[in-house]
């Protein structure tokens, strides 16, 4: 079954279960094709119609103004008046690009928000993906530096200083969605849920009877939803970024979607997969990116002076590295694999 039939799948299911007669009013879950993934949320026993409408309504808000493949998204209208005029947007959308240049600085532009026109020639995971010629290649490399972002919070403006700059904010705008849900849980009263917007996972609270949540970290060298380790957790999120989510291959070799904003091609540096554990999901997902694209020496270094932040590297020699905290949550369970604690 190709992806697309897997999304309908799921989607019809989800509309069976939602229509039954004589069904309780209390939903244990509820799943959407939304910012370009499958979103499911558990609510348990305390799920209702009216608050799975609210954050599936509040998701689909955040991708009408962050999605970059979205015409006339927020953020489109940002890139189509890079270098001619600031516009206006939503809090929202300040508040991501915040917080997006934020971990720029904090990663010295191995994040970068302007990483759109590199993203977009490659198009990695389209019908359009491609390896683009060296020349291409460097015309869009000019294009990204995240200080070229002008943000007027008084007037509510984003500009980008120069024609033909691109925002994405696919590294980060899942994991505001996350947090946004999350919100809305805790505002309705409910203590306990499991929300997983394509594999960015939140957990809030613990399971029935005081136990932590315990969540699968994807294999990178396998199926979808076979694990390697397992984390326990309590109202935390895991992130994972790896080579296997989205690529293509080309006379034998495999180009993935996670590019160096240095050279311009997928980012080669014996890293598989990143997976990051912290207590919100803003922060994971943009470090789930940041610390790939870093490598293991530099990322381990600035996941380890953020407060409440750990990490999982996957090399491509089955070796496993984590930061100081991380086995308060992580155990390993796939024996292929060897922990190595530096």
């Amino acid at each position: 079954m190709n992806r697309y039939s897997e999304i309908i799948a799921t989607l019809a299911l989800t509309l069976i279960i939602a229509t039954l007669p004589g069904c309780a009013k209390t939903l244990p879950s509820q799943s959407e094709f939304v910012l370009g993934t499958i979103c499911t949320v558990n609510l348990y026993d305390q799920g209702s119609p009216e608050v799975y409408h609210q954050i599936f309504d509040r998701l689909r808000e955040i991708e009408n103004r962050m999605s970059a493949n979205l015409e006339d998204s927020e953020l489109d209208q940002i890139n189509r008046m890079a270098g001619i005029r600031p516009v206006v947007v939503h809090p929202d959308l300040i508040d991501v690009i915040q917080r997006a240049l934020y971990f720029a600085e904090k990663a010295d532009g191995a994040f970068d928000p302007t990483v759109g026109p590199l993203v977009k020639l490659w198009s990695i995971g389209s019908d359009d993906e491609r390896l683009p010629g060296e020349d291409e290649i460097a015309a869009a490399l000019s294009l990204i530096n995240w200080r070229d972002i002008v943000v007027d919070r008084e007037q509510g403006t984003v500009f980008l200083e120069r024609p033909l700059m691109r925002l994405d904010l696919g590294a980060i705008a899942k994991g505001y969605a996350a947090d946004e849900a999350g919100r809305i849980i805790r505002a309705a009263g409910i203590k306990r849920a499991l929300i997983d917007l394509g594999g960015n996972i939140l957990a809030l609270g613990e399971k029935k009877g005081g136990a932590p949540w315990r969540v699968g970290i994807q294999n990178p060298l396998d199926n979808r939803g076979a694990y390697f380790g397992i984390a326990e957790v309590r109202d935390k999120t895991l992130v994972t970024s790896g080579i296997y989510e989205r690529f293509f291959e080309y006379d034998g070799k495999r180009y993935h979607h996670i590019l160096s904003t240095q050279d311009g091609y997928p980012v080669d540096n014996g890293l598989l997969s990143i997976t990051v554990i912290s207590g919100n999901s803003i922060d994971a997902d943009a470090l789930s990116t940041s610390l790939f694209v870093l490598g293991y020496e530099q990322g381990k270094i600035l996941a380890e002076s953020l407060d409440d932040t750990e990490a999982i590297f996957v090399f491509t020699d089955m070796s496993v590295h984590c930061t100081s905290g991380a086995l308060e949550y992580f155990t390993l369970t796939d024996t292929t694999f060897s922990l190595i604690q530096d």
